[in-house]
């Protein structure tokens, strides 16, 4: 499947599971379009603890291949098969953003990092955090942005 969005997960998920995601968000934000911006921070550092997809999956696929590795020591042979099975879950998804447990997982309206940042940077800028920039600090910033990407 061939994606021009950076965010792989994203590409992956169908158009109404990531719209559904997308009107959380925009909800979300006209909640607090109109809060005082010590409960902004408060979202924000929220936001910030939050768990994407990727560190789900991550931790999920570490936990049930150690389990794999454990019986398949333990009780029979057989059960290595499972991490070997896990861990291909686990590059797949590295490689196209797509893993069996993803679609499950969106349906939850477990985001993906980028998604959460995009709130977040939403937010700060309802906040109030843009306001005194002028356009040279806009620039050095795209710039540095530029450069990292």
């Amino acid at each position: 499947m061939e994606c021009k969005d950076v965010d792989r997960v994203r590409c992956c998920t169908c158009a109404e599971i990531n719209k559904k995601i997308d009107v959380g968000m925009i909800t979300s934000l006209k909640k607090y379009s109109v809060l005082p911006k010590a409960e902004i921070s408060a979202r924000i550092i929220e936001l910030e603890k939050q768990w994407s997809i990727e560190r789900r999956i991550e931790l999920s696929a570490s936990i049930l291949a150690f389990i794999g590795v454990i019986l398949g020591a333990f009780v029979h042979i057989f059960w290595l098969l499972f991490p070997i099975l896990i861990i291909s879950f686990l590059a797949l998804h590295a490689i196209q953003g797509w893993c069996p447990p993803i679609p499950f997982l969106r349906k939850l309206n477990i985001r993906t990092r980028r998604e959460i940042d995009w709130e977040k940077f939403a937010l700060k800028f309802i906040r109030g955090d843009f306001e005194n920039l002028t356009k040279t600090d806009i620039t050095k910033i795209f710039d540095m942005v530029k450069k990292s990407s």
